[in-house]
Order: C-alpha cells, then sequence, then structure tokens
C-alpha cells in the first residue's frame, strides 16, 4: 500500500465524523462545552431604565443649570421600584441598579449636589440620558448572542444566566478510549527490567483529549498477544467509545499485533501508513460507530499524530464549528536541508524579536523518542514533501503546540 498524503489521511478520519447528539446541561457544568443550537435572548436586559450611578433621578430640564433646587419625595434602591412620579422641581434619591422613575430623564450624581434638608442644590448641571442605562442598552428579547458550535466560554455563562437559560444545549461529549500494548512497558514509579521502558505516551495523550474536550476511558496496558489485543477492543467497544486510540504494535514487526487484532475484530481499515515523519506507521479505521486511530509507539510520533489528527476529530465530533490547526508564518532560525517525499513535522523553539517577527529554529535532534525536544518545543515547524531547501530567515510555517 503506497504512503497517504497527510491531507487525504485527515480527510478520511473527519468523513463521516458528525457532531454527536444534543443533551441538556446545568449552566454550571456547560463550561468549555460546544453548544448544540443557537440561543437567543429570553428577556431584555435591562428590562427597563436603570441608575448606573448613586444620586437622584431628576427632570434634566429642572436640573440643567446649577443652583437649580430640587424637593427630595423618596427614594428608590435596586430592587425597590418607585411608585411615584417625579414632577416639575423634584427628584427621588436613587442608588446604582435602582429603576428610574417615570417623569425623570436623568440621574445627577450626589457629588454634584448639596443636600439642605429635605431639599438637594444643583453644584453641576445634567442632561437627558445622564447616569441611565436605557432598556435594552446589554440586549433584548430574541436577540441571538450565543451561535450553535461556539466552546461555551467562563464570560459565555454569565451572558446565558443573564439571558436567562438555567440550562443549556451542548453536544455530548466524545467517549475516547486509549489502549497501550507492549511487554516492554510498566508503569511510571516502577523499576524497568531489562529491555523495558517507563510508559509516557498515555499521559500526554490523555490530556489532549480531555483539553479538547472529550471523557477518556483508560483501558491500560495490553500485553504483546492477539487475546490481549483483542480483549482491549471489545472492552472499548462494549464501553460505548466513539473513538479507540492505540498506541504501539502498529508497525509491521512480528509482534506488532494491532492492525492483526483490528482486522480480526472486523474494523474496516482505510489506511495504516502516512508520507508523514514523525508518525508513517499510523493507522485508521471503523468497528461500527466506533472510529479507531492506531497510533505509533515512540512518544514523539504518537503526540504528534495525535496533535495533528485526533484532536481535529475531536472538535468534529464536538460540533464545533472551527477544527483545524491554524498554521502561522515564521522565519526560520536555521537552514534546512532539501525533504524528502514525507511531509516532516519538526519540533522548533520560537522566539520573538523586538521587531516582533517569530522564529522558528527546529531543535538539532529530532528522533521521535526523544521527549526532552518535545517538551521544550513551542511549535511544529511544517515541511512539505519535496520542499526545497530553505535559508535561516526565510519564510516557515508553523502550528503552535498546545500551551500551559
Amino acid at each position: 500500500m503506497a504512503l497517504m498524503p497527510v491531507p487525504d489521511a485527515l480527510a478520511a478520519i473527519l468523513s463521516g465524523s458528525d457532531a454527536l447528539p444534543e443533551e441538556m446541561v446545568a449552566l454550571d457544568l456547560a463550561h468549555r462545552r460546544v453548544l448544540a443550537r443557537d440561543l437567543a435572548a429570553l428577556r431584555t436586559q435591562p428590562p427597563q431604565a436603570m441608575s448606573a450611578m448613586d444620586g437622584y433621578a431628576v427632570r434634566a430640564a429642572d436640573a440643567g443649570q446649577a443652583g437649580a433646587r430640587l424637593k427630595v419625595i423618596g427614594e428608590i434602591a435596586a430592587g425597590r421600584p418607585f411608585d411615584r412620579v417625579v414632577g416639575p422641581g423634584e427628584a427621588a434619591r436613587i442608588f446604582t441598579g435602582g429603576a428610574v422613575p417615570d417623569g425623570a430623564d436623568a440621574v445627577i450624581i450626589q457629588e454634584d449636589t448639596a443636600v439642605e434638608g429635605n431639599d438637594i442644590v444643583i453644584t453641576e448641571a445634567t442632561s437627558p440620558g445622564r447616569h441611565i442605562r436605557r432598556a435594552g442598552v446589554d440586549f433584548r428579547q430574541g436577540d441571538v448572542l450565543l451561535r450553535a458550535g461556539s466552546r461555551l466560554t467562563d464570560r459565555d455563562l454569565s451572558l446565558a444566566a443573564a439571558m436567562n437559560y438555567p440550562r443549556l444545549p451542548v453536544h455530548r461529549r466524545p467517549k475516547v478510549a486509549l489502549l497501550a500494548t507492549g511487554d516492554e512497558l510498566v508503569m511510571p514509579g516502577e523499576t524497568p527490567g531489562p529491555g523495558q521502558i517507563v510508559y509516557s505516551n498515555g499521559y500526554a495523550l490523555r490530556a489532549l483529549a480531555r483539553a479538547e474536550g472529550a471523557d477518556v476511558i483508560d483501558l491500560g496496558i495490553a500485553a504483546d498477544t492477539l487475546a490481549a489485543t483483542t480483549t482491549g477492543i471489545r472492552r472499548a467497544r462494549d464501553a460505548g467509545a466513539d473513538v479507540l486510540i492505540t498506541t504501539g504494535g502498529a508497525s509491521v514487526g512480528d509482534h506488532d499485533l494491532v492492525k492483526s487484532a483490528l482486522d480480526a475484530e472486523g474494523v474496516a481499515m482505510a489506511f495504516w501508513r502516512i508520507a508523514m515523519r514523525p508518525g508513517k506507521p499510523l493507522m485508521h479505521g471503523r468497528l461500527g460507530a466506533m472510529r479507531v486511530i492506531g497510533l505509533p509507539g515512540n512518544p514523539v510520533s504518537s503526540y504528534v499524530c495525535a496533535f495533528l489528527f485526533l484532536v481535529p476529530l475531536i472538535r468534529k465530533l464536538c460540533g464545533r464549528t472551527s477544527i483545524h490547526h491554524t498554521t502561522e508564518s515564521a522565519l526560520l532560525g536555521h537552514d534546512l536541508a532539501a525533504n524528502d517525499q514525507r511531509q516532516d513535522y519538526l519540533r522548533a523553539r520560537l522566539l520573538t524579536r523586538d521587531d516582533g517577527a517569530v522564529i522558528a529554529t527546529p531543535v538539532t535532534q529530532q528522533d521521535s523518542s526523544l521527549l526532552g525536544n518535545l517538551a521544550a518545543a513551542q511549535a511544529l515547524l511544517v515541511r512539505l514533501p519535496f520542499a526545497p531547501a530553505a535559508k535561516a530567515g526565510s519564510s516557515c510555517d508553523i502550528l503552535r503546540l498546545p500551551a500551559a
């Protein structure tokens, strides 16, 4: 099978992956969930004219010049409407958030008045509408303020509450099951035996999936046997996983059993090798409604492939309108040789110059097992297949990696 180009592989993974169904969740649980439909305000905010300051509700015509004297006829606090009309020569004491009474068309702040018994004397003239928040200045009933496909921010939750929504319609979170494979893997804190290594891939992958809005099912580490790998695949299916991620065993060695196990379980494979570096042995297929992505075992390859393919898939299943990573332009930090037939994703450090230009310098060693260099990188520098040699200072494309 020929190596599949990266864009074709991503298109195959995303094909037929529609947003998951809608569910209603309490407002407090909706942070970073994806809205399933447009939301229109259920009320007008503010519902009537409100005072923006502590002072006096007046008729602007009566307070248009310094020295005017007005009789105070009552007091208005927030949540306590006034049942009288402010007439000529009258004023009502009002506090921030108080409803402006009929007859008044301005609020004069208390600092611009002098109190003399039951009267106030204007020391600074006001004008119509001064210090009043008019009805609907924020929004009106029926205004569509939150759009389907948006990932709800903390400010969005405050807005939804003001719109009078106690619950919100959001897309169900994707369930991502993660199955590691390999007799060589031991858990952090254990002492590796001869030929063994500490398992690290899952921690980054689970964090990456959760950060994008998925619920994660950890299936642990399967031994390098067909039975153990098959059992893990079945557990993912029985748990209702929308996506199964396997790590390791995706190559062509005698002990790389993931593809054989997937084939045996009836997974329809779309591809299992792609034209990229790192990450050539990447697999994708379907088992009923469950999407399967087989990641390489090398930790850098595993993470880069998950970043490039799993993240857009999760975003699409979540119902987000923007699912693809966005490339940025930068300047090369050092010379690069011509590229071969595979698309390269070089781990790179970024430096911003005083003039605002971003310098992307690939780390010296690009081996797919080097986690130290991956952790130190801020971006992937993208090199297209057969890209010519490039000099330091020339333009390049980067994908920023997630920040803390």
